[in-house]
């Protein structure tokens, strides 16, 4: 039985460098590729006849979106409103991405930490330049949380910009790990389930029970794909809302 981590393999098929940079093309880059295609069709299939009473694909897209709408106006308020296309965009991205990765013989592109890295950094960068922007050096005040006492910022203060420094490390780990083990663990009940089914004899009578397992690791996989989305999307909401208001 091949190993489940072999799924995880990154694949070039083009080697290119650019300024001593590694830029081959890889699986990885190609099913980011797939994700944007997948994407672009769906918005074109649900926006190209807009009408009144929508359609199932038009309803598809309006109700993705009016989602995202109520995920930003709730966390971050009406000053959120100029960040619904990043987080709508960055919703979908990822969440096809998780998707295309429970077929058979695909890659599952959130499965690599430097790509969720990539993600989270972004994110992190982008509420940092934000908070500085729009309050100046008022936003070390995040650092501070209201009302406490003198004696405690000495030990309260590093241990807030500790946990917010940490943001794009822990944002990259939850859906790394949580696409990773899901996927090792599908990976090694199939294995079972081909294992048992080629040795026949004996043990054929265990064959229903690594596939019945299987298909429940499946669609559990199927429902943290989505929930992944959902919570990295939500995140990014937070930490927007503490850049943007100054929230604690």
């Amino acid at each position: 039985m091949a190993s489940p981590l072999e799924q995880f393999a990154i694949t070039r098929y083009t080697d290119l460098s650019v300024a001593g940079l590694d830029a081959s093309f890889t699986n990885a880059a190609l099913f980011m590729m797939v994700a944007t295609g997948l994407i672009w069709l769906f918005m074109f299939a649900g926006l190209r006849q807009s009408a009144l009473v929508p359609g199932r694909w038009q309803a598809a897209v309006e109700g993705l979106y009016e989602f995202i709408v109520g995920m930003v106006h709730e966390n971050i308020g009406p000053k959120g409103r100029a960040f619904i296309p990043f987080i709508f965009t960055l919703f979908l991205f990822i969440l096809v991405l998780n998707l295309i990765g429970l077929l058979p013989f695909s890659f599952t592109v959130t499965s690599h930490l430097a790509v969720t890295f990539a993600f989270a950094a972004l994110i992190f960068v982008m509420c940092v330049v934000i908070g500085v922007v729009r309050h100046g050096f008022h936003f070390l005040e995040l650092f501070v949380p209201p009302n406490t006492p003198w004696p405690l910022l000495i030990l309260i203060v590093p241990i807030e910009i500790i946990s917010y420094l940490s943001r794009p490390l822990t944002l990259s780990i939850r859906l790394f790990a949580n696409m990773t083990a899901g996927h090792i663990l599908l990976k090694v009940f199939a294995g079972f389930v081909i294992s048992l089914g080629a040795a026949g004899g004996a043990l054929a009578f265990l064959f229903p029970v690594p596939l019945v397992m299987t298909v429940a690791f499946f669609i559990l996989e199927l429902l943290v794909a989505v929930v992944q989305a959902y919570v990295f999307a939500l995140l990014t909401c937070i930490y927007l809302n503490d850049s943007i208001n100054l929230s604690h």
